[in-house]
């Protein structure tokens, strides 16, 4: 990415972008460069969320940028001037990068003297006067309880002088149209928010806010409130992603703590998550996965400027290794200089691991506040809202004809599976203590007929026995013998052409030889000892499925009819179930206990779970181990060249002093390194996230194990609960280690 100026004669193309052009001039903070035609070192490396600052000065001739608001220099002079020429701003980006620009339309997270359009003072000036009147005056409206009591629609108990709630009408006259301008939104109501907020304590312990709220929904037309609501949330979106990184995180836990206060009003929070839904349906998909960025933690390049140093003084890494030059680690054969730095530098890595602790907490409060079931006053709950924007997120990254640039990022996605596996295990272990009987988390499961019942859309996605379309052609009496469901006749009859030339492709090499039905079911296939997956290899053939698989007489209970639903044609009934009807579990085969195992919604959320662990998780978990291996190849040339350094001749002093040239570089960057490492550890290998990864597998392999239980049924399940239930295993045990050991797992198997 190059970010910079260029004139009306500057001719871009594929090739060539801002700074390769004699009247263009630009900033690359990747390859830390300045650019015009020719290229120089300048500035310093940025990292994403970082913010540029691009000034140039038309009476000097200079151009200037800065970096998170500390001057870089300057980085051209006696630029080209004159009449004629005019300078705009530009940037050029390669595929996937993406940049937020801000002219001045919002307030600048650090402004300057002058800016290309200037703030609304008057407006600002307005708005801020008119806040504190509200806040005043607001006192008096409210009832012991500390907020506005709901008696009929559109009539609201109120205590204290009549003529209070009148004058604040009057007031809000003229506050509500400047609640709708983004610039008053940022630089006012969001930073008189968070003043309320300053002074510590928990969210719940400042009432103000949902005070504020209810006014607005009392006293405000709707559009306006949502307006507000909105530009509040995008505001508080930007603020926390383009927070620089320091060493208490004090940033990102006061905008976090913000955004709890406001989701735990819930006719906001309803609206937020519908909003964000109803965004997503027309298209709009940008801005729901910026909802995403809330729950992500980023990795520090610049180890200085996030306080590292301070909090990590002691670095360390391994010197001990083996003849492959694997890290060999024995505490018994440290020396006690090397003990002292290994224990200093866990120290350190501790405090560093409570800090963003405290962060990934407000995370998980904020996604309980999103998954509460209860909230059903006024309207749908907020979880069943959740579920379907959830669901459509899913789908819009499963899906490879998606347009790469508004897929959420890998990154992202690892923080948000971690905050998720807690927020739902939270409420799985909540209702087993409400209901006994019911499953505990330890010992959660997918049920099989989420699978084939039509009340989860899978969009499309491979299943172990082929395309679904093919299985309900092939399995639809199986279905109504085992579970009790009849394939609606129009969705069988519905062929696509993938399922017809998926008939053509097996043909009769792929239907298996001489396979023989034991009890009712096929004998053990071999595919669980085969370590690729292929298009699922054919490793089951569904048509000799449905021919070998003894057909029973279709018999009480009655039969239900079921057809696909999607997202939108859901209902909470649909999930839950009431009256009889068994909502997600529709269709328990005769092998499923019929007891309790938690909430249904909760059930497809951890299926949710395990889709977004096989779409871009497993994948990260394996990036970010390079910076482990960078550790481990600078620790051994640092002490292969400490080796050399001592057999170095004395009559060499040439060779001694390059060698010491590279041991001081070598040390610097591990230096560097191990204290990225720790944040990684911290945020991404840490023993509690293994922890996730392993209740995971555990998941995958006790929803395969009842699905197999099925028999034929079995070819329903989806293809990636095998990918996840391999690759997280292959994860646990290469990527956690050594900091953590995968023997040291509850029940470690081998």
């Amino acid at each position: 990415m190059q970010i910079g100026w260029c004139t009306l004669d500057c001719r871009f193309n594929q090739e060539e972008g801002v700074g390769d052009t004699p009247d263009s001039y630009a900033y690359d903070g990747n390859r830390v460069r300045k650019w015009n035609v020719t290229t120089t070192n300048y500035g310093k490396s940025w990292a994403a969320g970082d913010i540029v600052s691009c000034l140039i000065d038309l009476d000097e001739g200079t151009i200037t940028f800065y970096l998170n608001g500390q001057s870089l220099g300057i980085a051209f002079s006696n630029i080209k001037m004159g009449p004629g020429i005019a300078y705009f701003p530009a940037i050029s980006l390669s595929f996937k990068e993406s940049v937020a620009f801000n002219f001045g339309s919002r307030p600048l997270r650090y402004p300057f003297q002058y800016q290309l359009s200037d703030p609304p003072t008057a407006d600002l000036l307005k708005a801020n006067r008119l806040l504190v009147c509200v806040r005043c005056m607001s006192v008096c409206v409210f009832c012991q309880e500390g907020k506005l009591v709901e008696k009929d629609i559109g009539e609201w108990q109120l205590q204290g002088d009549p003529t209070v709630l009148v004058t604040l009408a009057h007031i809000f006259n003229y506050f509500a149209p400047l609640m709708c301008k983004v610039y008053l939104v940022e630089d006012v109501l969001m930073n008189f928010l968070l003043s309320i907020l300053e002074g510590g304590g928990s969210v719940e312990e400042h009432p103000l806010i949902q005070q504020l709220l209810d006014l607005f929904w009392l006293l405000m037309e709707d559009y306006e409130v949502n307006e507000c609501l909105k530009q509040l949330m995008m505001s508080l979106l930007r603020a926390y992603r383009f927070s620089p990184i320091i060493p208490d995180l004090g940033f990102q836990i006061h905008y976090l703590r913000l955004t709890t206060a406001i989701l735990r009003h819930e006719k906001s929070r309803k609206y937020l998550l519908s909003n964000s839904l109803r965004r997503f349906l027309n298209g709009d998909t940008f801005d729901v996965l910026r909802s995403v960025v809330f729950f992500y933690i980023k990795t520090p390049l610049r180890v200085k400027e996030a306080g590292l140093e301070e909090l990590i003084p002691t670095t360390w890494w391994p010197t001990r290794f083996d003849k492959e030059g694997k890290d060999e680690r024995d505490p018994r054969e440290e020396s006690a200089e090397e003990r002292l730095r290994r224990r200093a530098y866990e120290r350190g890595c501790q405090r560093l691991k409570k800090r963003i602790e405290v962060v990934e907490e407000l995370q998980i409060q904020i996604l309980r506040l999103m998954l509460n079931s209860k909230d059903k006053g006024t309207g749908e709950a907020s979880r069943y809202i959740f579920l379907n924007k959830f669901r459509k997120f899913l789908q819009e990254n499963a899906s490879n004809r998606g347009n790469p640039t508004v897929l959420c990022p890998p990154e992202y996605m690892v923080c948000f599976l971690h905050r998720l596996i807690a927020a739902v295990r939270s409420y799985w272990d909540e209702g087993k203590r409400k209901i006994p009987g019911t499953v505990p988390s330890e010992e959660a499961y997918v049920p099989p007929q989420l699978f084939y019942n039509g009340k989860v859309d899978y969009f499309d996605l491979q299943r172990l026995g082929g395309l679904l379309s093919h299985l309900k052609k092939t399995l639809k009496d199986d279905l109504a013998s085992k579970a009790n469901i009849i394939i609606d006749p129009a969705e069988i009859q519905a062929t696509s052409m993938d399922d017809l030339d998926e008939d053509e492709e097996s043909g009769a090499a792929q239907r298996p030889s001489g396979a023989t039905a034991m009890g009712g079911a096929l004998a053990r296939p071999s595919w669980l000892s085969s370590p690729t997956l292929g298009r699922a290899n054919r490793f089951l053939s569904t048509a000799a499925v449905s021919l070998m698989t003894p057909r029973r007489p279709l018999v009480p209970p009655e039969k239900v009819k079921v057809r696909t639903l999607t997202v939108e044609q859901r209902t909470e009934e649909d999930i839950e179930g009431s009256h009889g009807n068994d909502g997600l579990l529709l269709g328990r085969p005769p092998e499923e206990s019929d007891h309790t195992i938690t909430e249904k919604s909760l059930l497809e959320i951890l299926d949710g779970i395990v889709m977004m662990y096989n779409l871009s998780v497993h994948q990260q978990l394996g990036k970010m181990v390079v910076v482990s291996d960078d550790v481990h190849e600078y620790a051994v040339a640092l002490k292969d060249t400490e080796e050399k350094i001592a057999r170095c001749p004395s009559k060499r002093p040439d060779i001694l002093e390059e060698l010491q040239k590279s041991q001081k570089v070598f040390a610097e960057k591990l230096n560097h390194l191990s204290r990225r490492l720790a944040w990684i550890n911290a945020a991404i290998y840490s023993k509690e996230k293994m922890l996730d990864v392993y209740w995971l597998l555990r998941v995958c392999i006790r929803t395969i194990e009842h699905a197999d239980a099925t028999g034929s049924l079995f070819a329903f399940t989806p293809e990636f609960y095998l990918n996840v239930a391999m690759n997280s295993y292959s994860a646990l045990k290469n990527y956690f280690s050594p900091s953590n050991c995968m023997e040291e797992l509850p029940g470690a198997f081998s």
